[in-house]
C-alpha cells in the first residue's frame, strides 16, 4: 500500500530546482500527486510544496539529507512530513468560545487533518463546551506575577502531548518575549482587522463611531511585536450604517471563527511557509 508524504523546501533561487526534486522521487520509486512552486522576485527565493506517493519512509530525516545533497542551493531548507499522520494541536481560549467552536467543529467533522489534544485556558468559561468534544480541559489562571510560570506550564503541557502548534482561539492574553520565541512558527493567533487602527477596548463600538464599511479578520502566526506577525489568512465582509454595534460583533466574530479555521487547516497541510515577515500559502 503507498504511503502519502509532503515534501516542503525553500532556498535561494536556482536552476534546476523541480528537476532535481522530481528526478530524486522517480529514482526511488516515488510519484508526485501534486506540486506547487513559487519564486519570490524580491528575496530571490523559490518556495515548493509537493506530495509524492510510493513505498514507507523508514526515515525522514536522512531522506532530506539526502535530496538537500543533489540540490544546488546552498541555503536550501527542506523536511518530509507524513501527509496522513495528524499533526497534534492545543487550543487556547479564554471567554468567548466562537473561534474555539468553529475550530473544534471542523476537527470533530473531519475537515481539519489535525489531533486535538487539549484546551488551555485562564478561565473556566469554556470548560463545559471542551468536555463535550471529550478533550482535556488545563485551567491556568495567570496574572502579571505569575505570567511566566503560567506560560511555562502550557509549554510543557505542549512537550507532553506532543503538541506542534498552539491556535490562540481569542486566548486574551499577550504572549510574552520568550513564549513567542519558543513558538516562533507554531502559534497561530486570529484578531479583527481594525488593528492597528482600533486598538484598546471595545474597537467595534469605535468602528461604529467611524462609520466602517467593512468588518474583517487577520490570521497571522504569533511574533513579540503585538498582532503583527506574518499573515496566513484575512477576509472581510461589507457592513452598513444600519448594523448597531453588537451587530458588527457578530459579524467579525463570524469572520474571525473561519478565517482562523483556515490558517490552521493550511498550517496542518504544510501549505505555509515563512518568507521573512510574510508567508507562501499554496493553495
Amino acid at each position: 500500500m503507498d504511503h502519502r508524504y509532503i515534501l516542503t523546501l525553500d532556498g535561494t533561487d536556482v536552476p534546476g530546482i523541480v528537476s532535481h526534486v522530481s528526478s530524486f522521487f522517480f529514482e526511488r520509486g516515488y510519484n508526485i500527486e501534486e506540486s506547487a512552486q513559487f519564486r519570490d522576485p524580491f528575496s530571490d527565493r523559490f518556495f515548493l510544496r509537493t506530495v509524492f506517493c510510493g513505498p514507507a519512509v523508514s526515515d525522514p530525516v536522512a531522506l532530506t539529507g539526502e535530496l538537500r545533497a543533489i540540490v544546488p542551493a546552498s541555503d536550501l531548507n527542506c523536511a518530509i512530513t507524513d501527509a496522513d499522520r495528524p499533526m497534534k494541536i492545543m487550543l487556547a481560549v479564554s471567554k468567548w468560545g466562537h473561534c474555539l467552536t468553529h475550530v473544534l467543529a471542523a476537527w470533530k467533522r473531519g475537515a481539519l487533518n489535525c489531533d486535538i489534544v487539549g484546551v488551555v485556558s485562564n478561565h473556566q468559561d469554556m470548560a463545559g463546551q471542551v468536555a463535550w468534544y471529550g478533550l482535556p480541559y488545563h485551567y491556568l489562571p495567570v496574572t502579571p506575577e505569575t505570567k511566566r510560570e503560567q506560560e511555562t506550564q502550557i509549554i510543557e503541557l505542549m512537550e507532553e502531548s506532543g503538541a506542534k502548534l498552539l491556535v490562540l482561539a481569542r486566548y486574551m492574553q499577550v504572549l510574552s518575549t520568550e513564549m513567542c520565541e519558543e513558538l516562533s512558527g507554531r502559534a497561530i493567533n486570529i484578531h479583527h482587522s481594525f488593528l492597528p487602527g482600533f486598538k484598546g477596548a471595545k474597537p467595534y463600538e469605535r468602528a461604529y463611531e467611524r462609520g466602517v464599511k467593512l468588518i474583517g479578520a487577520t490570521a497571522h502566526y504569533v511574533t513579540s511585536d503585538l498582532d503583527e506577525g506574518p499573515i496566513i489568512e484575512q477576509a472581510v465582509e461589507r457592513v452598513t450604517h444600519a448594523l448597531l454595534p453588537n451587530q458588527l460583533i457578530e459579524t467579525g466574530r463570524d469572520i474571525e471563527s473561519s478565517v482562523l479555521t483556515r490558517a490552521v487547516r493550511w498550517h496542518c497541510e504544510h501549505r505555509v511557509l515563512r518568507n521573512g515577515g510574510r508567508t507562501i500559502v499554496f493553495p
